[in-house]
């Protein structure tokens, strides 16, 4: 990364360097900057001479993981720019530029234009030149540490004095802490952690080392789970807590120390999931050994819900995202309300939106408080009502605001990959029907099954797979341009989940069998949505996983041969391996991008 101040202090070239810049260089306009923009091959720290700060804050806009390009925005001052969820976006102004700007190497020429069509104005120019050069500008708030505008020699002198007021160490580990978190996690796990977080970087624990620990935690709170008894179940409960101690404190070390890759970020999205999935069946062995009814049914059920909630988080956040870039904003009653209590802070409502949502904090202390005073079966059927509750309430309300913002998110990737189609859809997916109305039709399909386990023989398996493939598959290439399309990956993930189900009960799989098989769906499905968080190409192997559609059509062609147990056996080893040969391919072998830090 290249240091490049516009203006005349060097000082600030040696806080660039010190803040992690390669080497930094003096420019007087914008003009000098266009020239070393088009000579440079590497990220550029881009700095205003009436800049002061910290020397902490120019590095964590270095180092910022949110996105390429990035923005600092100061906590005072004229109004200059408009942020949305964390992105310059058109509008009338509610931020202040801080003079700063991350500018990535894939965006380098897009600067290089900007710079040289830039009105009058030094570098609060190019935010809004950037932009209209098509560029996705993120940004970085400061808090807690010092970063002012200071044109005149007193002002630089007084924004000196506060900078060297604050210990920058004791603010930078407060940072490390997110500033917006869940009411558990900010309330029983946030106060203390941050203790931890120092001692793991004093000891030289990476952010993946420490989320490898909690993993373990987790597993062996599942583990306990399993054997029953009290002792064993408040044992177990205490370390699922510590567990997700570790799982905010990751986070925590590799901001504090400045520490992220894609690898990383994959890594924690993915191991939340295996921990929680892990503990359901810990719970559900647990339950069927003590006699507490079939534990399976209702962690099959659980890991469903989730799986399926989740699928409609990504893309609903991904929606807002869009919402946000156009000019035309989300707008609404809806949405005006949600951004008040979201900036009423601390308040009962902004506390009772976030955690009637059932985020992962609150799941993880209910299973732990269920479990620990009462038993497996109370801690699943907790998770599943609260989580049932949280799937009515957001589906409703994310719904309404939806068809109030009409941007067609789905249609801005790749629909093929994140529906997760197959040959058969592929091969179908030629007729303009609505796709979502398709997909649900399928989803209640595919639900019906389950009410009639009994009536389900080798040849209704295969007319219902088949039904269900041409139901769903048939709008799988037309434009999904729906308000609502958002929620058909989501639909999707429940056609899948509730035909497995369907065919384990109807042909006497085991259940704890269906739901390995549902387990590493769930986690083949998280592969694509961390790959499509982190801004990942697909997986190596996609391809190889067959697609939903191909995936139920073999299922049923098992299940019709008489060999129902063995080819769900068949297919959850197979996809784990092209699953783990993906995680290899991706992060494992030479030359690859990801490396074992976050």
């Amino acid at each position: 990364m290249l240091g490049v101040v516009v203006g005349e202090r060097p000082e600030l070239a040696d806080q660039l360097r010190a803040a992690g810049a390669r080497d930094a260089v003096n420019v007087t306009d914008l003009d000098g900057l266009a020239k070393v923009a088009s000579a440079a091959e590497e990220p550029l720290l881009l700095c205003a001479d009436d800049v002061v700060a910290h020397t902490a804050v120019f590095r964590h806009l270095a180092t910022s993981p949110v996105g390429p390009t990035v923005a600092l925005l100061l906590p005072e001052g004229a109004a200059d720019v408009r942020e949305e969820r964390g992105r310059l976006v058109p509008g009338p102004p509610t931020a202040a530029f801080g003079g700063a700007l991350r500018v990535g190497a894939d965006d380098l020429p897009a600067l290089v234009a900007a710079a040289r069509g830039a009105t009058p104005g030094g570098l609060d120019a190019l935010p809004a030149a950037l932009f209209g050069t098509g560029t996705t500008i993120f940004t970085q708030r400061v808090r807690l540490l010092v970063a002012t505008r200071a044109s005149t020699p007193s002002d630089r002198a007084a924004a000196e004095a506060k900078v060297a007021a604050v210990d920058s160490d004791t603010a930078e580990l407060r940072l490390a802490v997110k500033e917006k978190d869940d009411f558990f996690a900010t309330y029983f796990v946030s106060t203390w952690s941050p203790w931890l977080t120092r001692w793991s970087a004093r000891l030289g624990l990476g952010p993946s080392a420490v989320t490898a620990i909690s993993v373990a935690f987790a597993v062996a709170a599942a583990a306990l789970f399993a054997a029953g008894g009290r002792p064993a179940l408040v044992a177990g409960a205490v370390l699922l807590y510590l567990g997700f101690v570790l799982d905010c404190v990751d986070g925590q070390v590799a901001r504090y120390t400045r520490h992220f890759s894609a690898f990383g970020g994959w890594l924690d999205t993915m191991a939340d999931r295996a921990k929680e999935y892990v503990v359901y069946a810990g719970l559900a062995i647990g339950a069927t050994r003590t006699d507490l009814g079939d534990g399976w049914a209702l962690a099959i059920a659980a890991l469903t819900l989730q799986t399926v909630r989740h699928k409609t988080d990504t893309w609903y956040g991904a929606l807002h995202d869009e919402a946000a870039s156009r000019s035309a904003a989300a707008t609404g009653r809806l949405s005006s309300l949600s951004n008040r209590v979201q900036a009423d802070q601390g308040s009962i409502a902004y506390w009772l939106k976030r955690t009637v949502v059932f985020p992962i904090g609150e799941r993880w202390a209910v299973l732990a408080l269920a479990a620990a005073l009462f038993d497996q079966r109370v801690a699943l059927l907790a998770v599943l009502a609260w989580g049932g509750l949280a799937a009515a309430y957001t589906l409703l309300l994310r719904t309404m605001r939806a068809r109030a913002m009409r941007v067609p998110v789905l249609a801005t990737v790749n629909t093929t990959r994140y529906r997760d189609d197959g040959v058969p859809a592929r091969f179908l997916g030629r007729r303009s029907i609505p796709p979502l109305a398709a997909a649900v039709v399928a989803a209640l399909g595919a639900a019906a099954l389950l009410l009639v386990p009994d009536e389900i023989n080798r040849w209704s398996v295969l007319a219902a797979a088949v039904a269900l493939v041409l139901v769903a598959g048939l709008p799988a290439a037309a434009p999904h341009e729906g308000a609502l399309d958002w929620l058909v990956p989501a639909a999707l993930r429940a056609v899948e989940f509730l035909f497995v189900i369907a065919v384990g009960a109807a042909f006497e799989v085991p259940r704890s069998l269906v739901y390995g098989l549902l387990m590493v769906l769930a986690l083949h499905h998280y592969d694509l949505t961390a790959r499509l968080e982190k801004r990942l190409g697909a997986p190596p192997l996609h391809w190889l996983s067959l697609g939903w559609d191909g995936r139920m059509l073999v299922l049923a062609i098992g299940a019709a041969s008489g060999f129902a147990t063995v080819v769900f056996g068949a297919l959850t080893t197979y996809l784990a391996v092209v699953l783990l040969s993906d995680v290899v391919r991706t992060w494992a072998l030479p030359g690859r991008s990801g490396q074992p830090s976050r």
